[in-house]
């Protein structure tokens, strides 16, 4: 089975044969070693100030920064089921919460966001996805970044990039939190969480607040080469291998460059047969489908060609499927799901037959690849 849902993501040989050595303490030489060498390479990836590993899922950083970072009031953009998840959180902590309410399809415009924040002095911290995964889209996060701290320089900007660290380059220049989860672009199990922090972000959270999802406390360990409460211990180990591998495999910028190239060769083999993209703006980590044969095209996928691709939910459920194009995949697998795609809307009675997807998908892949290596 081809697992091409947006997360969890296909664990690479590598990562999970050091995955499954021998088990190691976590409060050992050994171990923080291991950690010492992560947070290297997690400072390059993040580009940020300070990042802190976390054994939860990334729902669980979501709530750290909320927590630690606002104050007051929170402004949350909610475009998909993830951007209601921040105004969650806020309420269940007591919170003032103000929402930007938008369609799954529609990014949130900076200029609604300008006027929120200037309508109202209690906002303290806004968050906002970068990608958006319930329906694929990309919010403008660094704009909406920079024109806040141009209002308030001492406004909290939290962007969960779950589904965009290591899919693309983030300008992090504004940005005070940057939230990543393992089982996305960092091609892990799920449990493992990461937060890229600015120093403003750090002068914020003080002390930190709350218990196992105080910062404070994980700040002052992690730069020991430890965590305050059991770290995840096996999953950093894998995400050493995986960062080490992609290091091997050309670097981030050519991770970054070969994610567009999936990403722009997979849309432009879809649209040539027919397929519409669902988001308005779509991100660079999934293609997201609109259609009437949604839910018959992902059964197909699944049982006759044994490829799983993740469906919609909520009032999106069977009408639009989402196909990953995160992490090291190789460009034969994405040209297997594209081709029995094609296949699929024959059977369906949508079109003739010609190998057309591939073919486009091989010409827009392989031609990019020429014109450019990184970014």
């Amino acid at each position: 089975m081809l697992l091409f849902t947006p997360g969890p993501t296909p664990v690479p040989q590598n990562v999970r044969n050091a995955m499954a050595d021998e088990t190691m303490h976590h409060r050992t030489p050994e171990f923080e070693a291991i950690f010492e060498k992560t947070r290297k390479h997690l400072f390059e990836l993040f580009a940020t100030d300070e990042v802190v590993m976390i054994a939860s899922s990334g729902t669980g950083a979501m709530e750290a920064t909320v927590v630690n970072l606002c104050k007051n009031t929170l402004l949350s953009v909610n475009s998909g089921k993830f951007g209601e998840r921040f105004g969650k959180i806020a309420k269940a902590h007591g919170l003032k919460n103000i929402e930007i309410k938008n369609e799954w399809d529609t990014p949130v415009s900076v200029e609604d966001v300008v006027a929120a924040v200037k309508s109202n002095s209690d906002i303290d911290a806004v968050a906002v996805q970068i990608s958006e995964s319930a329906g694929g889209l990309r919010h403008p996060v660094e704009e909406i970044a920079e024109a806040l701290k141009a209002i308030n320089p001492d406004i909290m900007i939290i962007a969960d990039g779950i589904t965009a660290v290591g899919v693309e380059r983030i300008d992090v220049t504004n940005i005070d939190a940057l939230i990543a989860g393992s089982q996305k672009a960092l091609m892990l199990p799920p449990g493992l969480a990461i937060i890229g922090l600015s120093n403003a972000a750090i002068d914020k959270i003080g002390e930190g607040k709350g218990y196992y999802f105080n910062l404070a406390s994980e700040i002052k360990k992690q730069r020991q080469n430890t965590t305050a409460y059991t770290a995840a211990t096996t999953l950093v180990i894998g995400l050493l291998e995986v960062l080490e591998t992609i290091k091997k495999e050309g670097g981030f910028g050519v991770l970054y460059c070969n994610t567009a190239r999936r990403a722009k060769a997979t849309r432009a083999a879809l649209e040539v047969i027919g397929l519409h993209s669902y988001p308005k703006v779509p991100a660079q980590s999934m293609t997201t489908i609109d259609d009437k044969d949604a839910a018959k095209i992902r059964s197909a996928l699944k049982e006759e060609y044994g490829v799983n691709v993740a469906g919609g939910q909520d009032h999106l459920k069977g009408k639009i499927f989402r196909i990953n194009q995160m992490g090291l995949i190789a460009p034969h697998e994405s040209l297997w799901v594209v081709n029995a795609i094609e296949l699929i809307l024959h059977r369906l009675g949508r079109l003739e037959y010609a190998g057309i997807a591939s073919k486009v998908y091989n010409e827009v892949y392989f031609k990019t690849a020429l014109e450019k290596k990184e970014v």
